[in-house]
């Protein structure tokens, strides 16, 4: 995994540049692949959902997300009146008439996010609570040494000046505690995908 420009994100055709001109490019990380090819995205998309939500995390990002949770639940920033089609507006009425018969993608309760759309080169799923409305987009992109790898981006509308230091606050773990072991999780269910097709 590594910490890419953001220009790594913007430079690509992507649908969601179109979608939420409003947000801001917050992080780009990318994520190996080994042996993928330019068709491998749905199936890496469908090892990431067979590795498991956010119970199957480190201890340290366990511990993270629970605390998050509890805090949220402690002072109301996940109030369901602060959510998706509450408080914002989902995406997906943003979508235009050919991305509106695209598959959503699987939502299920492990994942916190859910989908907007999903392609064949991208996926884009979304958050909102009382600190941020946040997109989570995945692309499939050829790497340097030939093989595809899946770049993350996560783009941001924090809520006022609250939501700007909430995001100021917590990229310190982003960065070291929480992308380290998305890539660990990710990079072992891409393998393990690998392993089981060629048995």
């Amino acid at each position: 995994m590594a910490r890419l420009l953001k220009s790594a994100h913007t430079e690509q055709p992507w649908r969601i540049h179109a979608l939420a001109p409003d947000f801001t490019v917050e992080d780009v990380w990318s994520f190996r692949m080994p042996g993928s090819g330019p068709g491998d995205f749905p199936a890496a998309l469908a090892a990431l959902r067979a590795s498991g939500g956010l119970a199957r995390q480190p201890g340290p990002a366990r511990f993270l997300f629970a605390l998050r949770w509890k805090l949220g639940a402690l002072l109301g920033w996940d109030d369901p009146r602060a959510g998706v089609g509450a408080r914002v507006t989902s995406l997906r009425e943003r979508l235009p008439a050919d991305l509106r018969d695209a598959p959503r993608g699987e939502d299920s309760d492990a994942l916190p996010l859910k989908g907007v759309y999903e392609l064949a080169t991208e996926s884009a799923r979304e958050l909102a609570n009382k600190t941020v409305h946040s997109v989570m987009h995945l692309g499939w992109v050829r790497g340097a040494d030939g093989d595809h790898e899946l770049r993350m981006a996560v783009l941001v509308k924090p809520n006022g000046r609250f939501g700007r230091l909430y995001m100021a606050a917590i990229a310190p773990f982003r960065y070291g505690i929480v992308y380290p072991a998305l890539e660990r999780r990710w990079e072992a269910a891409w393998r393990e995908h690998r392993a089981a097709s060629a048995g």
